[in-house]
């Protein structure tokens, strides 16, 4: 499928200069992305990348909220059943709960394993249901394993006055 829109990513002030980067879910991995992969975790909602950046139960920790225009294909739908049933796409690949133990103990976890075939499959990223603390069923993110400035995977940051480091007006 071919997404097209505005998505929205809570990180950490400290990378406020390189909003676009990947680099944190490069060098710790994540649910859907290994070590040493970057990877661009995204939000199609404000409230659900803040869900996604502050884990509930502990105090909330300052934001850096940003906007992207995202113009990429081929993006997998997980969120459609139909897709998930034609690459055999079972929910413990997407939810794997367990992800953060597996890779701690140096094991590939079914969700980061998912992510590798949906790549060598061609795809730039893929559609997904949060699977954040407090998320529902409606909270969906976008995760981008390749990105540019340019189609086919364009993710472009929304900062027209130069609000950020490197933005136009510096």
């Amino acid at each position: 499928m071919r997404f097209q829109g505005v998505v929205y990513r809570a990180h950490n002030p400290l990378w406020s200069w390189e909003p676009l980067s990947g680099e944190g879910a490069r060098r710790h991995g994540g649910r859907f992305n290994r070590r040493g992969v970057a990877a661009l975790y995204t939000s199609l909602s404000p409230l659900t990348a803040v869900r996604e950046a502050q884990p509930l139960g502990r105090p909330m920790q300052p934001l850096t909220l940003c906007a992207y225009k995202v113009d990429a294909e081929p993006v997998f739908d997980a969120l459609s059943e139909e897709m998930r049933q034609t690459l055999n796409i079972g929910w413990h690949d997407l939810a794997c709960s367990g992800w953060e133990a597996d890779m701690l103990a140096g094991a590939v976890p079914a969700s980061q394993s998912l992510a590798d075939r949906l790549v060598a499959a061609g795809y730039v990223g893929m559609r997904v249901r949060s699977f954040a603390a407090g998320a529902d069923v409606d909270d969906a993110n976008l995760v981008m394993w390749r990105w540019g400035a340019e189609r086919p995977a364009s993710v472009v940051l929304i900062d027209d006055e130069g609000r950020l480091a490197g933005g136009p007006a510096h």
